[in-house]
């Protein structure tokens, strides 16, 4: 894909008229072509030695998830302990990248991890974003305050749609600067975003705004990651990589519960990036569920037979 870096639209300052150019300039997305590239990568067969790198490369790529209503500091805590030591019965299990909590349980999980995984909040009235800049910004900087050094934030998806392209990006502007030395995480919900023309321009959107990270989904609307999409979106960050210089990570959210599903999007991120790619700084999964599947797999690999049910927690 050829796309032409506008000088215009370098740093934090831009037109509206300029980004709406450029977001619309940029290469139309061949949807069929998109989905079956996705699917014949899925398709790669991985040897035992590999598959048992990747499991571990995965859980390592985790961001171990609560986010319902119903959420306690006392079910936090018991995440974080998995979070720690995914395995109690081995410690040779990496711990996962991150915590992902809302922004009143950040000291809860802080308290138990430490500097030893990351802590991510939710932010800017998850998971719709439908809320005033000033709330957006007051959750972001609560969120810091109590030890979060990762915000996942959510865009307007209306204003999006709409063609308020800008008004997105000084939403995403703002909130990087309320992050401070946080890393910002921009979830663009692509299960609402129709078509992966959109996906292509959100992206696009997040990067030039300064996002660390852009992330598939909330995990609240199907459908939510799909590899398509994924795969769109490493493209976007690759080509933003070519013209800037600048790395950003992606987040694939929503609906990864199985092995199997993670190491096709390990073989898609390394046949669409790279390996430089294949690392917690630059890859996530954010699951509830799929660290229960690895943690099984992995149990497999090493003695020969699957766990009992009793193996691992129920999350």
């Amino acid at each position: 894909m050829t796309v032409t870096f506008p000088a215009a639209l370098a740093g934090a300052t831009t037109s509206a008229a300029s980004l709406r150019q450029f977001l619309h300039g940029l290469p139309g997305v061949d949807e069929v072509g998109a989905a079956g590239r996705a699917a014949a990568l899925g398709t790669r067969s991985v040897k035992a030695a590999s598959k048992a790198w990747a499991i571990d490369l995965a859980i390592s790529m985790v961001d171990l998830t609560t986010l319902e209503g119903m959420d306690s500091p006392g079910k936090v805590r018991a995440m974080c302990a998995k979070a720690l030591r995914p395995d109690p019965t081995d410690p040779s299990a990496p711990p996962v990248a991150a915590v992902c909590v809302y922004g009143d349980l950040v000291a809860t999980a802080r308290s138990v991890v430490g500097d030893r995984v990351h802590v991510a909040a939710v932010a800017t009235a998850f998971p719709s974003g439908r809320a005033s800049l000033a709330v957006k910004l007051l959750d972001t900087r609560d969120a810091v305050a109590a030890g979060a050094d990762e915000i996942d934030m959510v865009i307007d998806r209306g204003a999006f749609l709409s063609g308020e392209y800008q008004r997105v990006f000084d939403d995403i502007v703002a909130v990087k600067d309320a992050c401070g030395e946080a890393h910002l995480k921009v979830i663009l919900e692509t299960g609402e975003l129709r078509t992966l023309d959109n996906v292509r321009r959100a992206s696009w959107l997040a990067m030039l705004a300064g996002a660390d990270f852009i992330k598939t989904s909330t995990g609240k609307v199907v459908p939510a990651a799909t590899p398509p999409v994924t795969l769109v979106m490493l493209e976007a960050v690759r080509d933003f990589e070519a013209m800037t210089g600048r790395l950003i990570g992606v987040k694939a959210a929503g609906g990864i519960r199985t092995s199997k599903d993670a190491i096709k999007y390990l073989v898609i991120v390394n046949e669409t990036v790279g390996d430089r790619w294949l690392t917690p700084d630059l890859f996530r999964f954010g699951a509830s569920t799929l660290l229960n599947d690895l943690l099984q797999q992995r149990q497999r690999m090493a003695s020969g037979h699957y766990s009992g049910p009793d193996y691992v927690t129920i999350d």
